[in-house]
């Protein structure tokens, strides 16, 4: 069995990091005024540089810049493209006083345009801090996040009367700008997160679909075919990978349930490279929906949660490999954890150490898996 030359490598990672506190003593700053934007963007920097060592010491190729210049790993995105304005998120305390992030919804107030490039600065900033060996990693919010939350009610009808075909195009037409920008400066490899392919899982949101003229039985090919028109145009040489989220905010979730439902559309009609899906405990069901994995793609098990710093052993990642590879090829699975360590600038209730140790276990596990 191989190693991979080529994204997502063997032992990959979601993206997102704890984030230090004086990064986030100086957002707090920036926050009230106290320092200037040029001057946080220098703590970033610093912070960036410091993240990079750590991943490269694990033994990771593929780096990130731990999403650090983010609050939200989605909205501070898609808020920079023409004619998307988001609310704020709010925390809602539930009844046994645990927390949940109620997800602002995003409206599309003007046809959808790229108006600049959106990650360009800070990809060209995180390769430049890059050991030779290793591969920058992008991540971008998937573009179902402009229609899932707020479905039709959140587009405007006034420049779409009809989401088919201009809304869909339009989107995708930004998302290319920007998969071209970022591939002009040396970019290879970009990760679309996507939450509403996780969520058209859960009896409870499918239901909440139902409820705004959706029907969560038809939503996942509509979205394989907006993905595709995303992937006509993906640069050459670059790796496309999406990674399924069921919600991971302060180590709660917001969404259970099998992949059974959208498995079909997501593995076989999209016409991605590689698919980074959530396998940390039983939310996510069996491994039966990978048989619909078609050859030459990739699925990176995310066997390993970010959301307790409690340690899986070796032999049970390695057993649940097993029993993964009887509905994939080996050769087409991949092990990472199931999320980022902090979807949100907020993180999740874990340690700086067990986010290492974490790491270390996914390094050494797939080097005894696969070679």
């Amino acid at each position: 069995m191989s190693a991979r030359t080529t994204p997502p490598f063997r032992a990959d990672h979601v993206g997102s990091f704890l984030r230090p506190k004086r990064l986030l003593d100086a957002r707090e700053k920036k926050a009230k005024g106290e320092i200037s934007a040029a001057e946080l963007r220098k703590v970033e920097d610093e912070c960036i540089t410091e993240i990079v060592k750590f991943q490269q010491d694990v033994g990771l190729k593929s780096i990130t810049d731990g999403e650090f210049r983010r609050t939200y790993f989605h909205i501070d995105f898609l808020e920079q493209l023409g004619g998307v304005k988001t609310d704020i998120p709010v925390t809602i305390i539930r009844p046994d006083g645990s927390e949940e992030l109620a997800p602002p919804v995003m409206k599309v107030i003007d046809k959808v345009r790229h108006v600049k490039d959106i990650q360009l600065a800070d990809f060209q900033y995180l390769k430049s801090q890059l050991s030779a060996g290793s591969v920058a990693k992008v991540t971008i919010p998937s573009p179902t996040m402009l229609h899932f939350r707020g479905g039709r009610a959140g587009i405007s009808k006034q420049h779409y009367p009809e989401l088919e075909p201009s809304f869909y195009q339009d989107v995708a037409n930004a998302y290319g700008d920007e998969l071209r920008s970022l591939a002009a400066a040396g970019c290879t490899y970009v990760q679309m997160d996507d939450t509403n392919m996780a969520y058209l899982c859960d009896e409870r949101m499918r239901e909440a679909a139902r409820s705004r003229g959706d029907d969560p039985n038809e939503l996942p090919h509509r979205y394989a075919q907006f993905i595709n028109k995303v992937v006509a145009h993906k640069p050459a040489g670059m790796t496309l990978a999406m990674h399924l989220c069921r919600g991971n905010f302060k180590s709660t979730h917001a969404a259970a349930g099998n992949y059974e439902p959208v498995a079909e559309a997501l593995l076989s009609e999209m016409n991605l490279d590689a698919y980074f899906l959530e396998y940390d405990d039983d939310r996510s069901g069996d491994f039966r929906p990978l048989r619909f994995l078609p050859k030459g793609k990739i699925v990176v098990l995310g066997l390993v949660t970010t959301k307790f710093g409690e340690m899986e052993s070796k032999d049970a990642l390695k057993r649940r490999i097993d029993e993964a590879a009887q509905y994939a090829p080996l050769e087409q699975l991949c092990l990472s954890p199931q999320c980022g360590f902090s979807s949100t600038v907020h993180g999740n209730n874990i340690a700086v150490e067990a986010q290492r140790a974490k790491l270390k276990l996914v390094v050494e596990t797939a080097q005894e898996v696969w070679g």
